[in-house]
């Protein structure tokens, strides 16, 4: 049985949560799978074998267990991408707008050096809000990015696009309809 399962049947499915009409895509399912867990790191990781990857780069909060964990993978450093305040050292910002009014995400100023090749990982692609910041915070210091891995795709929510039209590479590894 264990051997046909894809990474999307380890995600759990909440509705109404956080409000109602909302599908809520629950990875942390898939994080408490010792299989699952690691079949989303491998496949994730499936597209850049071969490729040198200097960084990894994961957005706050999701972004950061499975970017520590591909991080490790291929023995390189990681690099936190945080909402604004979190950081404790000299950092450049980048606001993006939520659909009522904006947030700011934050990297530390000396993450990154010029020249390095940069994998941005999160759990899931919604309207790219957020990765759009990251990828702008990693080419302002110098990053080259080598891609965004998410294990969700939500394609009818544009993220995709957007990632796609600023000249980055986006792998998901399942995709759910709607919002």
């Amino acid at each position: 049985m264990h051997n046909h399962l894809t990474v999307k049947d380890y995600i759990r499915t909440i509705v109404d949560f956080p409000h109602e009409g909302i599908m809520f895509r629950d990875v942390t399912t898939l994080f408490a799978d010792p299989r699952g867990f690691r079949m989303a790191i491998d496949q994730m990781l499936h597209p850049y074998a071969g490729m040198r990857i200097d960084k990894v780069a994961g957005l706050e909060a999701r972004g950061f267990i499975l970017g520590g964990a591909i991080a490790h993978q291929l023995t390189v450093g990681f690099v936190p991408i945080r909402k604004k305040g979190k950081l404790p050292g000299a950092t450049l910002s980048e606001a993006y707008t939520l659909e009522y009014g904006e947030a700011v995400m934050e990297v530390h100023d000396d993450a990154i050096q010029p020249g390095e090749t940069v994998l941005l990982v999160d759990d899931l692609l919604a309207t790219g809000g957020t990765a759009e910041a990251g990828i702008k915070l990693i080419e302002r210091l110098g990053g080259e990015i080598l891609g965004a891995a998410f294990v969700i795709d939500l394609p009818d929510l544009g993220g995709r696009a957007k990632l796609e039209a600023l000249g980055v590479d986006v792998e998901a590894l399942c995709a759910f309809d709607g919002e």
